[in-house]
């Protein structure tokens, strides 16, 4: 009897787990999704900046499996886990399991500021990465016909709220994108550069990486004329005002927020199952406390057993990746009645791009820094070859080779799909009457 895996997530931990056990005998494996779609959340910020298109970053999960009679894909949400009765609730049915994979990866966290939440721009997902394109150009075309000099510069600045690798690599690439492209694209706004700030509560931008690094990239920033605001805690967001705890005050229609992430509660896991920003507690083989045969790996779950990292392990791509690899082989350990291998991340280092020929690299063995051209060619290669396939690969090379020679890209256009087929579809239906 085949034992059936269901995987809740298909990012870069739960496709891991998938890919290892595909064509493997003695295992039917379900994948879970809400997106037909594996994509790769380090480029959404060039989906949204329109350097790169949609389908560059993404792969559909059915086309993936095509060739593995053992995988299959359910399109839908996780409602709800029945562990006595072994079986989990979505919103498209139910389904049972022998195993159950949680890797559900993380949400934006708003640390309960509903403003920021209804009004700020989140940058997690290929839809937010959409979106942000769209708001993105149509304020700047809202900024061309706008009479008003205090309105227009609301429309013309952009606060990013959050210095980690997210919020530093869209402030640079904005920048950017003001000096060669927006001066072109935008005659109307000639002598309008358009503030571009960049907001952490903490006082460090990059603050999990070295201090080479972290100098390097707040100078960097500043050269390219983004203003780095550190120790500003966002309390608010009203009438178009980001509200710091401090009492200072932006004025913009642009807050984009990359700020937090949090995991998810799933009804049916005890309390006790949960630790910081609610990520699921595991042991060192990724078994979630309180279960017997439920796992989470990645992002949503917290593990105190590796020794270099008694805090929990970093909330990157990596990890995600190697736990998925480490959790598929230990199933089949478990088939051949053989000893378990609990779970230690290698660390193979942290890296963020700025800008055209800018960015940092810090790798742990041997403890090595790189800045500028170098670490901006190790991230292009890294980010070039963890794209899920060849197809993927190839069209992003060229996007970038084509953005690189010219200093420009062809993809700033303001999609809005509209259906009366599609629940949340904001732009409305134009009826024009028939011509007889």
């Amino acid at each position: 009897m085949k034992k059936t895996i269901v995987i809740i997530g298909g990012g870069f931990a739960g496709i891991n787990v998938a890919l290892q056990l595909a064509k493997k005998d003695g295992f039917h494996v379900i994948l879970v999704d809400r997106n037909n779609y594996n994509f790769f959340p380090p480029l959404l910020y060039q989906v949204a900046t329109g350097f790169l298109e949609v389908s560059n970053i993404s792969y559909p999960f059915r086309k993936l499996f095509q060739k593995y009679d053992n995988v299959n894909f359910r399109l839908g949400e996780l409602q709800k886990i029945v562990p006595e009765a072994n079986k989990v609730i979505l919103t498209t049915g139910e389904l049972s399991y022998d195993y159950l994979v949680i890797a559900t990866g993380t949400e934006s966290n708003y640390f309960g500021i509903e403003n920021i939440k209804k009004y700020g721009t989140p940058m997690k997902t290929l839809n937010d990465a959409t979106n942000m394109r769209n708001f993105l150009l149509l304020k700047m075309e809202e900024a061309t016909i706008e009479t008003d000099e205090i309105e227009k510069k609301k429309l013309t600045t952009i606060v990013i709220a959050g210095g980690g690798p997210t919020g530093v690599e869209i402030a640079g690439m904005l920048s950017e994108m003001r000096k060669n492209i927006f001066r072109k694209d935008y005659p109307e706004l000639a002598g309008y550069k358009g503030a571009i700030y960049l907001v952490d509560g903490g006082p460090k931008v990059l603050a999990p990486m070295s201090e080479k690094a972290q100098k390097y990239t707040f100078d960097t920033l500043v050269k390219l004329g983004v203003n780095v605001k550190l120790n500003k805690q966002v309390k608010d967001y009203v009438n178009d005002t980001v509200i710091f705890a401090d009492g200072e005050t932006i004025q913009t229609k642009i807050l984009i927020w990359a700020a937090g992430v949090t995991a998810t509660v799933f009804e049916g896991i005890p309390a006790t199952s949960y630790g910081r920003g609610k990520r699921l507690l595991v042991d060192e083989f990724n078994k979630v406390a309180g279960t017997t045969n439920i796992f989470a790996i990645g992002d949503t779950c917290f593990q105190t057993t590796d020794k270099n990292f008694p805090n929990g392990h970093p909330q990157v791509a990596q990890v995600a990746i190697q736990q998925g690899k480490n959790l598929a082989k230990n199933f089949l350990r478990t088939e051949r009645n053989e000893s378990l291998v609990p779970f230690v991340y290698t660390d193979k280092g942290s890296m963020a791009i700025i800008g055209t020929t800018k960015a940092v690299a810090d790798l742990p063995k041997p403890e090595l820094h790189f800045t500028g051209f170098i670490a901006w060619f190790m991230w292009l290669f890294i980010h070039l070859v963890s794209l899920i396939n060849y197809r993927n690969q190839l069209r992003t090379l060229y996007n970038w080779v084509a953005a690189f020679l010219t200093k420009d890209q062809s993809l700033r256009m303001i999609i809005r799909p509209a259906s009366k087929h599609t629940e949340d579809a904001k732009t409305p239906t134009v009826l024009v009457p028939d011509a007889k």
